[in-house]
């Protein structure tokens, strides 16, 4: 649990950077799927089949992300491979790094790759929130702060309820999980330094800031690869 709780909260840091910082340089949310949806919804109503289309796409993209995560974590489990969650960091890294030179691309030729590199960046969005929970069961996200603030508004209530004394008597007293209640604020406040890091390095260094970001990741997974990979020459 403490390994799982370290690399959401690394994760989480990753993704508040990639996910703020990538709001200035392609000006949008890319794992606020729950908006996608709902933005779908309004051009269709409207008769914006275009931009319905581009939404779905938008959907569809970061799915495939979560789908790669799968398949290559179900692909190492059946090889027992140590990188069974490290193949994903690292196709996340060489991705994020793709990002920077499309975006280096996008300087030079104005906007026309730019719906290439906010597909891009919600693949790599889908990729690493299946990585953490797979990972953890589900019990952690680091993409999407909407149900971690629901579980902290749940724990907050839990500990703010006042058990009475007859209670205790009839039934088990309302108690907060604290490692649940501790692993959340983690989260959601690794999630907002990274976006305020993202955010300073992308209004500075443009779509370089990725790279940061993805050398994180290869150290993260650079370990088990190596391990798979002395093991394949013995």
């Amino acid at each position: 649990m403490a390994a799982n709780r370290q690399l959401g909260a690394v994760l989480a840091f990753v993704a508040g950077g990639i996910n703020a910082g990538g709001f200035l340089a392609v000006h949008r949310y890319t794992s606020h799927v729950t908006g996608v949806v709902s933005a779908v919804a309004d051009h269709l109503v409207l008769g914006q089949l275009q931009l319905a289309l581009a939404g779905l796409t938008l959907l569809a993209t970061f799915m495939l992300g979560a789908t790669a995560t799968a398949l290559l974590a179900n692909w190492a489990r059946r090889r027992r491979m140590h990188s069974e969650y490290a193949l994903s960091l690292m196709l996340e890294a060489v991705l994020l790094l793709v990002f920077g030179l499309l975006g280096s691309r996008v300087d030079a030729t104005g906007d026309g790759l730019m719906p290439a590199t906010v597909l891009l960046l919600s693949f790599v969005m889908g990729l690493q929130n299946a990585v953490v929970t797979k990972l953890s069961r589900a019990e952690i996200r680091t993409t999407h702060m909407t149900g971690i603030v629901t579980d902290l508004g749940i724990e907050l209530g839990r500990a703010l309820y006042w058990n009475r004394t007859r209670a205790y008597t009839e039934r088990q007293p309302v108690r907060a999980n604290r490692e649940r209640l501790a692993l959340h604020t983690l989260i959601l406040s690794m999630f907002l330094s990274g976006g305020c890091v993202g955010a300073l390095a992308f209004n500075s260094m443009g779509f370089g800031a990725a790279v940061p970001f993805a050398v994180l990741l290869c150290v993260m997974a650079a370990l088990p690869v190596l391990d798979d990979l002395r093991a394949r020459r013995v």
